[in-house]
């Protein structure tokens, strides 16, 4: 009899914390694991604004799946576009763009989430994310092309609407990155004689009432200080109305010339999640306390891609989709995997929140671990000890911690490689939303597959 085929989508926390962990546990044979992802590297999201001011190299952050040997999950370079879950069959589009159908006994759902956008004249066609590698990457680029341009234009009123930065999203990722750029470029004007430092505008807005409320009143209104006192112009309770290529109107009237509208407000699970038919919450697939799906056998998800019951709080809470719940549910995922396999008992997901980071940058953060408010450089050793700690390889521990001694000896460097340079990119370009298959289309490509158990 054939061993069961586990078949994981998505490479992120989730996905590689089950796969690495069935691999440890289950005997060779016991099972056959496959694992989906465009690229072979685990992303470590969160330290992403510290790729695009240029303090982490992007290899840092990217840990290589193939890297190890004695791994030996099968890696499929491509994303999955539809899932037919009475066939049990995934549908696949590999980086070859070849459309394949990929059998499973078990599928693994750990599709991770996408930029949350809204029906905003513009703002798919002139902002940029945070939420890839290659997005970081270009970002970086974009931001010092801006004061290379702006040095070497005649025209004052082009030069400052270069020279002015707006950040959507008061959450982690858009305050990291607003606070880290800001960093980026004060530093770096320094090196341009030319350019008035005065010019230089960065914006931060969001739409709630508070700046990152999950950490409180106390800790919010220091983030916030510390941004002001570094002339980052915070508004709250606004948002963009319209976004041009050289101008973005808030939603309070005023219009800026701006040619870099970063976009970061939130994030909505992966479109893979739609093809399924199944319920949802708030977008997120509706699971047990085991991580299973309701209806569909075999089927487990887990991470941003799941409204996962947080029985740790109760009141019908879901747990946050942040990197310290996902390593923990691919955990509880993995053996619950192989409780089904051997035919034992599943076991809940529970855990409590350990706190949350924020890393401003240079001496500035503001962290809550345990409930405990720090700020300043006890703040910043919390935040980048969890970051540390938390990736997966000597290596890339290795390489962090490098580089973040390099520049803090050394300091930043302001070198644009030209990433992209002819043509801009910009939402559309680097999350490919619109790859995915209607149940229409699942059916017509999953109906000649047989499935033989």
């Amino acid at each position: 009899m054939a061993p069961p085929r586990i078949l994981v989508v998505g490479a992120g926390f989730a996905g590689v914390e089950c796969v690495r962990r069935l691999e440890r546990r289950l005997a060779p044979g016991e099972a056959q694991i496959t694992l989906v992802t465009p690229f072979s590297y685990q992303l470590y999201l969160p330290l992403l604004p510290q790729v695009a001011s240029g303090v982490l190299t992007p290899q840092s952050v990217a840990v290589s799946l193939r890297r190890s040997r004695r791994h030996r999950t099968r890696i499929v370079p491509g994303g999955a576009i539809g899932v037919d879950t009475q066939a049990k069959v995934c549908v696949i589009r590999k980086i070859t763009d070849e459309i394949v159908n990929e059998p499973y006994d078990y599928l693994v759902l750990a599709a991770g989430s996408v930029t949350r956008t809204f029906d905003i004249p513009g703002l798919l066609d002139n902002a940029r994310g945070m939420k890839t590698l290659a997005e970081a990457a270009y970002v970086r680029d974009h931001v010092i092309a801006q004061l290379d341009l702006a040095d070497a234009s005649h025209d004052e009123a082009e030069r400052a609407s270069r020279l002015q930065f707006v950040v959507v999203g008061g959450g982690y990722a858009g305050t990291e990155t607003a606070a880290c750029l800001q960093r980026l470029t004060t530093n770096a004007v320094k090196h341009y004689p030319r350019l008035d430092p005065r010019l230089i505008k960065w914006h931060l807005i969001d739409i709630a009432p508070k700046l990152m409320p999950e950490l409180g009143d106390k800790l919010g209104q220091a983030a916030l200080e510390v941004l002001r006192k570094r002339n980052i112009e915070v508004s709250l309770g606004v948002s963009i109305a319209e976004a041009g290529p050289e101008e973005v109107t808030f939603t309070d009237g005023r219009v800026l010339p701006c040619r870099t509208l970063i976009w970061t407000a939130g994030v909505a699970a992966s479109p893979l999640v739609a093809t399924l038919g199944a319920e949802t919450v708030r977008g997120r697939l509706a699971v047990t306390p085991q991580l299973q799906l309701p209806g569909a056998d075999g089927v487990f998800s887990l991470g941003d891609a799941a409204a996962v019951p947080d029985l740790a709080k109760g009141d019908g809470a879901v747990c946050p989709p942040t990197a310290q719940h996902a390593m923990r549910q691919g955990r509880v995922l993995a053996d619950n995997l192989i409780a089904s396999v051997r035919h034992e008992p599943l076991k809940d997901y529970v855990h409590k929140d350990l706190g949350l980071v924020v890393d401003l940058g240079g001496r500035d953060a503001v962290s809550k671990p345990l409930g405990i408010e720090l700020r300043g450089l006890p703040a910043q050793a919390v935040a980048r000890g969890y970051h540390w700690s938390a990736l997966r390889t000597n290596v890339a521990k290795t390489r962090v911690m490098t580089n973040w001694m390099l520049n803090a000896v050394a300091g930043d460097d302001f070198v644009r490689t030209g990433f992209q340079s002819r043509k801009p990119a910009t939402l559309r370009d680097f999350e490919y939303t619109d790859v995915y298959l209607t149940p229409e289309q699942i059916k017509e490509h999953t109906a000649a597959t047989v499935i033989k158990h």
